[in-house]
């Protein structure tokens, strides 16, 4: 996995940050690490000569008050799990904070919604910051309308039974494919790995051949290169002889199978660059469109998160 020693998560008291929440402390669980836990707030700002100093400080005693006894609530119900959990109060930005922290995790999880410093932050104009520049892979994990209504942090995609990765040949695909089996052990869980096409355009990139293109003969072709690439990445593990692994070379758009997958699976893994299918998951319209409307956590691997058993980066 990455250089880092616990499993980090932002919260902030929303029902998106006690989903995201509980679903750190399974992880941080099962896989035998500690937890800590970040809160970040943003000072108010006021037109000068607003208002007076002492009424200044007296509203940032406020704001950071409310911020601390939020960390101070989520630390004590992750140690009351039976976690070693720490709380760590933070002033700034909530992806640049979380950036920075996540440079000594081995994992960050944060929710889609939130309130202060966490809002929006999955959903924005900044929404890859997070997932795009994080020192280790970043768990999005999503909350259902209702749920934030009724101010609840569902755990019904705990534990994690099915993991599906998208895979297109790139390195950053080949190191979230690392990732997802390294995921897939620690939670004993069944995974599947895919690559895809999009017949149309795939076809037009054939349009000097001389006569129709062969579709399944592309599809095989695919396939093969997928079973090949799992075979080498597999090799970096120590595998169980009742490890289960599917593989499948499939027609159509990336973004559009990984969010019909969610509804059947537990985690999504994908990496945050890539070629074909999957260009530009998390930097354009198909990242929005697999992190507004994936029914599951997604597991983000950066490009720049190194696999520590081939020396990949």
């Amino acid at each position: 996995m990455s250089g880092g020693k616990d499993v980090l998560v932002g919260v902030d008291g929303s029902a998106s940050s006690n989903r995201a929440l509980a679903w750190a402390m399974a992880e941080a669980t099962a896989r035998s690490e500690a937890l800590r836990l970040v809160t970040a707030y943003s000072l108010p700002r006021f037109a000068s000569g607003s208002l007076d100093a002492a009424n200044t400080a007296l509203s940032n005693n406020a704001v950071r008050e409310g911020a601390q006894l939020v960390l101070d609530k989520a630390v004590t119900e992750a140690r009351a799990a039976g976690l070693e959990a720490s709380g760590e109060l933070k002033v700034g930005d909530a992806a640049g904070v979380l950036v920075e922290e996540s440079k000594l995790a081995t994992l960050a999880v944060v929710g889609t919604r939130g309130r202060g410093g966490f809002a929006e932050r999955l959903l924005g104009t900044v929404s890859s910051a997070l997932p795009v520049h994080a020192h280790c892979p970043t768990v999005v994990v999503p909350c259902a309308a209702k749920e934030v209504e009724a101010g609840l942090g569902s755990k019904g995609d705990l534990p994690i039974k099915k993991i599906v990765v998208g895979v297109d040949g790139s390195p950053a695909s080949k190191t979230a494919l690392y990732y997802a089996i390294s995921e897939a052990l620690v939670w004993g869980a069944e995974l599947t790995v895919f690559t895809s096409m999009t017949m149309a355009s795939g076809a037009s990139l054939f349009a000097w051949a001389p006569g129709p293109v062969d579709q399944s003969a592309i599809m095989a072709e695919l396939a093969s290169e997928l079973d090949a690439i799992l075979q080498a990445e597999m090799g970096h593990h120590k595998l169980p002889g009742d490890f289960k692994v599917h593989r499948h070379a499939l027609e159509g758009r990336a973004s559009a199978l990984l969010v019909e997958f969610s509804s059947a699976v537990d985690l999504l893994v994908v990496g945050s660059r890539g070629r074909g299918g999957f260009s530009g998951l998390l930097l354009g319209s198909t990242s929005q469109a697999v992190l507004h409307h994936a029914a599951c956590p997604a597991m983000v691997v950066p490009a720049r998160v190194p696999v520590s058993s081939s020396g990949e980066a």
